[in-house]
């Protein structure tokens, strides 16, 4: 019997630091007007002075495990996404699962913004090869301790932030119904801390060089992001057999407003299908997108049998989409499952030609534009 993994525990963590735009304006040459313009963002949350990635994590998780109803003692597995680990050795994670007071299995997945992502699809493996019964996937960044306070085009973008996920093991289809995982290498160099990993070894001119501090080249990003969230998300609906009609909400990395509007219209799917916090949070990289599935789900925006995008893109390249059940299919849409098949694949093929054409227009007038 197949084994789906269901989402039966969310929770999420910021730091009680509010950083907002008009208080950029006194650290750095910027503006409020410039900065929600370009980005979307109106505040950011900063971590407090010791504040680090576990105690974040720990945070979310424990609201998470409440929420499931499972002690900490009956988690079977735990998998971290992050980029900003408390040290560089030993990971974040295995304090994390010390906190449990159990000694299950724990691993760190260092893959950008799709940490997360990547270790959603990972535990679900798990429980669907009979490995274990539950699990607890993090999502954490602290990138507030990577910014030049003095750069303009980066330090205004990025926040500190966790969110969490417990996973059970269920024989009802649920949870992960479609997915695609990604890498580039090539664009290694769009997004980079260069120092202090093997490569440079610690060498205290990195200070000088600003080498400590996150590099990106927005432009292609920015380009990588839209064409990754509009292709990526089409290929996985119709790997479901559904439509973009099927969908009832998209929950994207929250990189910048002005990428999820234009995938958004791309897409043809309406702002009102597409759960966006950037303006609270700014960019928490791998924190993002559990953070804004927890708000969704509090606010009503997801509820039981809904089928909801969850869309990353990062740092790497990487990119990792999923198609999600919400709860529990219910008896007559498993009977409805082989026409539901047939049937949106057939609608997904015309809507794919039909947006062919809109779509390379809308390519070529942002290359000019850019």
């Amino acid at each position: 019997m197949q084994r789906y993994a269901q989402i039966t525990g969310w929770g999420m963590y910021v730091p009680e630091r509010r950083l907002t735009n008009q208080d950029l304006e006194k650290m750095v040459d910027t503006s409020d007007e410039w900065i929600t313009s370009r980005t979307g963002i109106k505040e950011r949350r900063i971590v407090a002075p010791g504040e680090a990635c576990s105690d974040l994590s720990i945070k979310a998780m424990d609201q998470a495990l409440a929420v499931a109803g499972l002690a900490p003692t009956d988690v079977e597995l735990v998998i971290l996404g992050t980029s900003t680990p408390d040290y560089l050795m030993p990971g974040a994670v295995f304090l994390v699962q010390d906190h449990l007071g159990v000694r299950c299995p724990a691993f760190e997945i260092r893959a950008g913004c799709c940490g997360f992502m990547y270790g959603l699809v990972a535990a679900t493996q798990f429980l669907a090869a009979g490995a274990c019964r539950n699990a607890v996937v993090i999502g954490t960044e602290i990138i507030s301790t990577y910014l030049d306070w003095t750069d303009r085009n980066t330090c205004v973008l990025f926040g500190d932030g966790s969110g969490a996920v417990v996973l059970e093991a269920t024989d009802t289809p649920s949870g992960i119904l479609s997915y695609e995982m990604g890498a580039d290498g090539s664009g290694l160099d769009w997004l980079v801390i260069p120092a202090f990993g093997s490569r440079y070894g610690v060498d205290p001119k990195a200070f000088e060089t600003g080498d400590v501090y996150i590099h990106m080249q927005g432009k292609k990003v920015f380009r990588f992001a839209v064409e990754s969230m509009v292709e990526v998300t089409r290929r996985v609906v119709y790997k479901a057999g559904l439509t973009m009609d099927d969908i009832d909400l998209i929950i994207p990395h929250q990189a910048n407003a002005r990428i999820i509007e234009y995938a958004a219209k791309m897409l043809r799917v309406p702002m009102e299908k597409v759960y966006v916090n950037i303006d609270r949070y700014g960019n928490t990289s791998a924190a993002s997108i559990p953070m804004a599935l927890v708000e969704a789900v509090q606010e009503g925006r997801v509820k039981d049998g809904d089928k909801v995008i969850l869309n990353g893109f990062g740092a790497g390249l990487t990119w990792a989409t999923t198609l999600v059940q919400w709860g529990k299919v219910e008896a007559q849409m498993l009977e409805a499952g082989f026409w539901q098949t047939v049937l949106g694949q057939a609608r997904q093929v015309n809507a794919r030609a039909r947006d062919l054409v809109s779509n390379v227009s809308m390519l070529i007038a942002a290359a000019r534009s850019s």
